[in-house]
């Protein structure tokens, strides 16, 4: 059954319309409160949220949501998306939420929640809180109304936490880092622990306005950060996005660094050091073959889920695996947290880069990748993939690229999009490929 409000990763669209408006968000409070409402203890939850201007509004309707119920509310203000999974675990609360739109402009904003255990909920749960949404739920009496506080140091228990998975054995003396945080909710921290760890910090996407969160910067602009890492001399620079839970790396040539790179390079560091569980990375049927080769090499796998990191995360918690991710840069080390960390994951790949002793230009580049393309096909309706001529010509496809190549077609989950990647050792066969499956299904969607 399709879902009414939650995606895939959370509630997500823009503020003010449907259904990311203040009256959602109070009775999103309400259903998630009253589902989290079990046992006799005074029930908590710790809600979040990145820099943009519609945070305010959101934020409090939702502590009305939650304490007319009868749930306690701690606000931590602006932090990263992986802080509040931490806290919610730390806190021993009932409930976490995240305020944000992650990567998409300051006008979206979004509704992320985190059970107890600090994991986003699974789909059960979601479609139970969608029934309460759109039912009635049991108001709290008068006396037992929840209480709303926020707390001061939220931000020193996550730099806490962060430097926590740095090797003690290693500082970053000597070592200029451009951090970019893309005016987002990591803009404090971020800086801040890098320099506690002793790295001379140029830090850019750092003056939010509300307004301007990813507006060219962070870890889908990658630009700025490129040419200030090449004019300020840096070693490296790292892109975080809006809620800080997505790195991309550039490295000292100023040469941007996707998230199977960096996925390789901790993989075989662990890997090296013997903390690579279930002999596995668990990456996206989006990540490139080039990484599966590579890993191959070194006896490791490469196991593959659908888009998402709640996806990549559910195969690691089957298989046993303790590094995944995808090409974006979401990169999820189930050792130190219970969702992707940008600023964990920035640290891991700088303890590689500290320790090797050789330029990132140099440590970061693990494999070439093969030729990768990826076209969308926008249809107005019907299910143009099932077509018989569609089908045809991506058996053709198939069977051109065995034992060369990739081929992965899909529809979008948030638009209407036919998605169609293809990758192999030649590029002109890629897009040829590509191309011919591409025209197949504009004729079959009219």
């Amino acid at each position: 059954m399709a879902r009414k409000y939650f995606g895939t990763d959370g509630i997500r669209g823009l503020t003010n319309l449907s259904p990311m408006t203040a009256a959602m968000a109070m009775k999103v409070g309400m259903a998630a409160g009253t589902y989290f409402l079990r046992g006799d203890h005074r029930h908590r939850v710790v809600i979040g949220k990145d820099t943009r201007l519609s945070g305010y509004m959101l934020e409090n309707a939702m502590v009305a949501g939650f304490t007319a119920v009868g749930m306690d509310v701690v606000m931590t203000g602006p932090l990263p998306t992986p802080a509040i999974a931490m806290l919610t675990q730390s806190m021993r609360a009932d409930l976490g939420v995240m305020i944000s739109a992650s990567h998409n402009p300051y006008a979206d904003n979004g509704i992320k929640l985190f059970g107890p255990d600090g994991y986003k909920l699974s789909d059960e749960a979601e479609a139970a809180i969608e029934a309460m949404i759109d039912g009635q739920v049991a108001l709290a009496p008068a006396a037992d109304i929840g209480r709303a506080k926020r707390i001061e140091d939220a931000r020193g228990r996550y730099i806490h936490f962060a430097k926590s998975t740095f090797p003690t054995d290693l500082r970053l003396d000597g070592m200029r880092i451009v951090v970019d945080c893309a005016n987002g909710a990591a803009y404090q921290v971020a800086p801040s622990a890098l320099w506690e760890l002793g790295a001379d910090v140029v830090a850019i996407g750092v003056t939010p306005n509300g307004k301007n969160i990813n507006d060219q910067v962070g870890s889908t602009h990658p630009q700025t950060l490129a040419e200030t890492v090449v004019a300020s001399g840096a070693s490296i620079g790292i892109a975080l996005d809006g809620d800080a839970d997505r790195l991309i790396v550039v490295d000292e040539t100023g040469t941007v660094v996707d998230g199977d790179q960096l996925m390789a390079t901790i993989a075989g560091g662990w890997a090296r050091e013997g903390r690579l569980h279930g002999g596995a990375l668990v990456a996206t049927v989006m990540s490139n073959l080039g990484l599966e080769r590579h890993l191959s090499a070194q006896g490791i796998a490469l196991a593959r889920a659908k888009v998402g990191d709640r996806y990549v995360l559910e195969r690691m918690r089957s298989d046993g695996c303790n590094v995944g991710g995808e090409q974006s840069g979401h990169i999820i080390l189930s050792d130190y947290g219970t969702t992707g960390d940008g600023l964990v994951a920035a640290l891991q790949i700088l303890a590689e880069v500290r320790r090797d002793g050789r330029p990132a230009s140099q440590v970061l580049r693990r494999f070439d990748p093969v030729p990768q393309l990826l076209k969308n096909v926008r249809f107005s309706g019907g299910k143009p993939l099932e077509a018989d001529a569609v089908r045809a010509v991506i058996a053709e496809a198939e069977a051109e690229l065995s034992g060369t190549g990739r081929l992965v077609i899909r529809p979008s989950g948030t638009e209407p999009v036919i998605r169609v990647m293809a990758e192999g050792d030649d590029a002109a066969q890629v897009e040829a490929v590509v191309d011919r499956i591409c025209d197949a299904v504009r004729v079959a969607a009219g």
